[in-house]
């Protein structure tokens, strides 16, 4: 016979564990923090063998990248009350040559997120407008900033201070957790992910969980395949060089030189120094290392741009800090899938020469939150997956707004043969020369201040026609109605792929996308 005592020690001991597992469970309905043991096999990263894993805090949400979109939405939801966990391949500051400046319709977004301390401290310069250069002309384009609070303009500065000015504002929060570490998968249970698989900088592999995934690594996602169908077009390359101790011609402006055969941007980005991008048609660009690409910056691009930055261009090549970058473009084409969402670069890009993809970034962080808001649970994951279906609608204004100007400007700033395409070139920069709201209207398109899709497309034909105009003006001929013709169907080809691609109902009516707006799951 067992002794009645061992028993009812037993006894107890049950009764002690159901209650405590009941309290536990309690805790996590109601949203507090939980400490959750998983004892998931993995394989080690040395011998492969199995081994258990430890406990930890469990989050509300995971970010994988730490760049502008990474570590401002982590400072978002984290002072939103949300348990957020960021895993970053690298902590340390970044060195790029793109993401440099923020123009003022971000840099609303960013005072909307209350995020706008970020540019304080870094030497940052303020930003009014554009200064546009062809063929030994000039013409100023300023930001219609009438109506805002004069602190309201756009921002240029070092890429990396910017970030790290929002990893360390996150990392003041107390529900907010950076690691250092590199994603390899995401972690998929019966087509809902539920975490990711990641390894530590020591080269351990761990596994974190939570009910939502963010994914933000960048324009050279490893992840972006299991969430979206990317479409990555790299229509070409920036070569990016550091000028010191010059003067640029129009003082707080960026600059846009129309040059043969693409673009070049300059734009201040310290008290001392001035950016300068070169744009490079194609994929293959002349080496560096064998000095092709020097003697290419010598001879075809230093003879185009202003004479005021001729000796600080000469001296930045000498120097030999040349750098390059592609110029990627992406649509938007995201399979809504329980538990992971897709945002910044890994999502969506466009051209950079508008300095448009920080403003998107930011502006989808804001509709996110706004979205997430209500929401206390996020642990029904395919409730929640419908009901974020909207996000992808809801940010289309902004978005494609930003992306089709960004993708419609390159390919008429870009130099052609073709007499129409020349014409088009010619009439988009007078038309722009002409102020007033030929002006204003496209420059607030640009700045993110006026994200209007049927604006954009206004402009853009208004500019095809007052090319036309002076092509048939003042006697019309047979060749130059031809050309006219041309310019006119070059323009449309331009611009419609680049709407069908953003969307067309999205883009321009999304009342009539059925998740256009869902009301917050009942709980």
């Amino acid at each position: 016979m067992v002794d009645q005592g061992i028993l009812g020690w037993i006894f107890a001991c049950l009764l002690g564990f159901v209650v405590f597992r009941s309290v536990l469970l309690k805790n996590k309905k109601k949203g507090g923090a939980s400490v959750e043991i998983r004892d998931e096999c993995v394989k080690s990263t040395a011998n492969g063998e199995c081994r258990s894993k430890t406990a930890y805090e469990e989050a509300d949400v995971i970010i994988v990248g730490a760049g502008v979109a990474g570590a401002a939405l982590a400072n978002t939801l984290g002072k939103d009350g949300r348990r957020v966990r960021v895993i970053e391949r690298d902590l340390t500051e970044p060195d790029r040559i793109v993401g440099e400046l923020l123009q003022p319709g971000g840099y609303l977004k960013l005072i909307e997120l209350g995020l706008q301390d970020c540019v304080e401290e870094i030497d940052a310069q303020r930003v009014f407008g554009y200064a546009l250069f062809k063929d030994g002309k000039n013409t100023k384009l300023s930001y219609p900033l009438e109506k805002f609070d004069s602190d309201v303009s756009g921002r240029s500065f070092h890429n990396g201070r910017f970030i790290q000015r929002m990893r360390e504002k996150a990392a003041t929060l107390p529900n907010v957790q950076l690691e250092q570490g590199t994603v390899t998968s995401l972690l998929e249970e019966k087509g809902t992910i539920r975490g990711v698989n990641y390894k530590t900088k020591d080269g351990e592999t761990m596994t974190a969980y939570a009910p939502l995934t963010i994914v933000c690594d960048g324009c050279f996602s490893n992840l972006r395949r299991s969430l979206c169908t990317p479409k990555v077009d790299v229509p070409s390359c920036f070569v990016g060089l550091l000028l010191e101790d010059c003067e640029l011609p129009f003082a707080n402006h960026g600059h846009v030189v129309l040059a043969d055969p693409s673009p070049i941007l300059f734009y201040r980005i310290s008290s001392t120094e001035i950016r300068c991008l070169v744009d490079v048609p194609g994929q293959k660009v002349p080496s560096i290392s064998n000095g092709e690409m020097a003697k290419y910056l010598k001879t075809v691009v230093a003879p185009q741009i202003p004479p005021e930055l001729y000796d600080g261009f000469i001296a930045a090549i000498n120097k030999g800090n040349i750098r390059t970058m592609p110029n990627r473009s992406m649509p938007a084409a995201p399979h809504p899938t329980p538990g992971a969402l897709l945002m910044g670069d890994a999502f969506n890009m466009r051209h950079p020469l508008t300095g448009g993809g920080m403003t998107v970034a930011l502006s989808d962080i804001v509709v996110l939150r706004d979205l997430l808001r209500p929401l206390h649970d996020l642990n029904d994951a395919a409730t929640l997956c419908k009901y974020l279906e909207s996000f992808y609608t809801l940010r289309k204004p902004v978005a494609s707004t930003i992306n089709t100007l960004a993708g419609a400007l390159y390919r008429v700033f870009c130099a052609s043969p073709d007499q129409a395409r020349k014409e088009m070139r010619d009439a988009c920069f007078d038309y722009l020369s002409l102020g007033g709201v030929c002006s204003s209207g496209p420059v607030s398109l640009l700045s993110g201040l006026n994200p209007r899709p049927l604006s954009l497309v206004c402009h853009f034909f208004a500019v095809a026609i007052f090319g036309v105009g002076r092509l048939l003006l003042p006697f019309p001929s047979p060749k130059r109605v031809w050309i006219g013709a041309r310019l006119i169907s070059g323009a449309s080809g331009i611009i419609f792929p680049i709407i069908k691609a953003e969307g067309v109902r999205q883009m321009f009516f999304p009342a009539t996308v059925p998740a256009y707006y869902r009301a917050p799951p009942v709980k």
